[in-house]
């Protein structure tokens, strides 16, 4: 079969992007999405939710990576192998997962502005490299001055209770929509999970209709 012809950047040719910052696999998608889907000409849609109600609908109190300890003791190699791979900065953080609710605040604040990426990364950078508390005021503050934005102006938005509902929505849409964790990415209706089948998403959001239907989508 030839390979798919890339196509302008339109309803057909998004991903939405569902992230955590307190997801260490997403921390890896923020830092790659954006320079990979350029490439591809794809539409990012950048979707910031709440892991944690999801993993409390399973009756989890915390990320299976801390409930089960092989489980967690893999993901720390396999991240170290998965960022030096991708070239990814990378420290394993003193406290995981941690609390990210203003941070997401934020991103919902800037999900369809220019500078959404470069905070995403800032933000991923703080927890997973500088090892910061980035549900402090002073800690996204800090982010935001950094890229030349009003922070005391954004992190009010952010922190209004129409904004607050905002993010719970966002939650409520990702468990309806079948989330179980981070990232997660939709194309066309079609859910791809993890970070690695991010490539997988953007080369299915650049297929032409009828060629994802002739594929049983």
């Amino acid at each position: 079969m030839t390979e798919p012809t890339p196509q302008p950047a339109d309803a057909a040719s998004q991903i939405d992007f569902w992230f955590d910052f307190g997801s260490n696999y997403s921390h890896i998608s923020v830092m790659r999405i954006e320079q990979e889907a350029t490439k591809r000409n794809v539409k990012i849609v950048w979707t910031p939710f709440l892991l944690g109600p999801i993993f409390q609908s399973f009756g989890w109190n915390t990320s299976p990576f801390v409930l089960y300890k092989q489980q967690g003791a893999y993901m720390w190699k396999d991240m170290a192998r998965q960022c030096a791979k991708y070239g990814v900065p990378w420290k394993q953080p003193t406290v995981f997962p941690r609390r990210a609710v203003l941070p997401l605040r934020v991103a919902l604040i800037g999900a369809d502005q220019p500078w959404i990426g470069e905070y995403c990364k800032k933000i991923m950078l703080l927890n997973f490299v500088a090892d910061r508390d980035i549900n402090a005021s002073e800690t996204v503050a800090e982010a935001l001055a950094d890229l030349g934005l009003p922070a005391d102006e954004i992190i009010e938005l952010a922190q209004s209770e129409q904004n607050k509902l905002r993010l719970r929505e966002n939650t409520e849409s990702a468990q309806a929509l079948g989330i179980f964790g981070a990232p997660t990415f939709f194309v066309r209706g079609e859910m791809f999970w993890g970070n690695d089948r991010l490539d997988d998403a953007l080369d299915f959001a650049t297929r032409r209709i009828n060629q994802w239907r002739d594929l049983g989508a």
